[in-house]
């Protein structure tokens, strides 16, 4: 008689502790809230706000494919600002944001951080957010739907921690309300 093989079993994916994954996700979907509302050409030349608004840490190798490359990143950002705008918790932060103008911000930060040929001219983090009130269960919120708009495209879960570890840095900049 033959051994079965080993069942596959329907698990949900695996989330890294709450605290720290919406930590580092959240820096994503709040990133460019401000920066969306102005035109990319501003008093900060375009090159000072990619440096600022891009961390220090390179991309993992791979990470750009991975997500799908330019059209994969933006389908991504489109489903986040699409949650973002309609979840009761946070979407009253974006009232004043323009949903398209924040979708190609953040495709193009994002192509920036995971190693893409794409170029980010928005403004840095901590000027973008300077004037919303930004909580850290704003930020984790933000960091859950953006989870789950990767989810939605099939983004690996450890894809996903590869991106967030990127964006970790950024909350510092982005969270307005101590």
């Amino acid at each position: 008689m033959p051994i079965p093989a080993t069942p596959r079993f329907a698990v949900p994916p695996c989330r890294a502790p709450r605290a720290a994954a919406l930590a580092l996700a959240a820096a994503l979907a709040t990133a460019v809230p401000a920066a969306a509302q102005q035109p990319a050409a501003g008093a900060t030349p375009p090159g000072a706000a990619a440096s600022a608004a891009v961390p220090a840490t390179a991309a993992p190798e791979g990470l750009y494919d991975a997500l799908g490359g330019k059209p994969g990143i933006a389908r991504i950002m489109s489903g986040l600002v699409d949650r973002a705008f309609k979840d009761e918790r946070i979407g009253p932060l974006f009232k004043e944001t323009k949903p398209q103008a924040l979708k190609d911000s953040l495709t193009d930060q994002i192509c920036v951080l995971s190693g893409g040929p794409c170029r980010y001219e928005g403004a840095d983090m901590k000027s973008a957010h300077a004037d919303l009130p930004i909580r850290k269960r704003d930020f984790n919120v933000l960091v859950e739907l953006l989870q789950d708009a990767m989810d939605e495209q099939g983004i690996a879960f450890t894809q996903q921690s590869r991106l967030l570890a990127l964006l970790a840095p950024m909350h510092r900049d982005i969270i307005t309300v101590r």
